[in-house]
């Protein structure tokens, strides 16, 4: 039974950080990933008129979209290399496995429908069910652009983070293949205020 003083937004928030430090002890990348993937999120859905509830749904959902990578063996997740075939059969199951960590948990089941839809492509040829445009939930097609893009922006063992204008492109040249195009619309519209601030450039 909780207190009078219990806060769920705040226990929200402290099983996140919690599931986020389990994450970093297991790859430092893509726990540092996760807060700028979370943030860039959070000031994309400020654009849309969605309320306030929906906005930290989302931000939450961001924060630990990639929390199924817990389950991907350590050899594939902090590979120095590029991942072979059935490498990456593998780790393209980590939507599932953070849908099924995330619906574990009667507060997360909204939040893991993100997760589990976060690799989803608007053309529907992504994963894990391959389900297309607005099929897909408006908080995946949101974390999907941000996630891109931080991964752009990201330096790898493989490769080389590339410009910002090269990131900006790619993003453009995704629309209505990759992503939302009205949320591509919005990202580029506003790139200095949603992505430049993130990063050191």
């Amino acid at each position: 039974m909780y207190n009078n003083n219990f806060n769920l937004l705040d226990f929200y928030h402290d099983l996140t950080e919690s599931i986020i430090a389990a994450l970093e002890a297991k790859d430092e990348y893509t726990a540092n990933h996760s807060r700028r993937v979370s943030e860039m999120s959070e000031n994309l859905c400020s654009y849309f008129d969605i309320s306030a509830s929906e906005i930290e749904k989302i931000h939450i959902a961001a924060h630990v979209h990639d929390i199924g990578k817990i389950g991907i063996p350590d050899n594939i997740l902090t590979k120095k290399g590029l991942l072979n075939e059935e490498e990456w059969k593998i780790m393209r199951q980590h939507p599932e496995i953070g849908a099924k960590i995330l619906n574990s948990s009667k507060y997360f089941k909204d939040i893991s429908d993100i997760v589990l839809h976060h690799h989803e492509r608007w053309d529907g040829n992504g994963y894990p069910n391959k389900i297309s445009k607005l099929s897909i939930p408006f908080g995946s097609r949101i974390i999907a652009v941000c996630d891109s893009i931080d991964a752009m922006l990201s330096e790898r063992p493989y490769r080389k983070l590339m410009t910002m204008q090269e990131c900006k492109n790619e993003i453009k040249n995704g629309s209505e293949i990759m992503y939302d195009p009205f949320i591509v619309n919005v990202i580029l519209k506003n790139w200095n205020k949603i992505v430049i601030k993130n990063y050191n450039y």
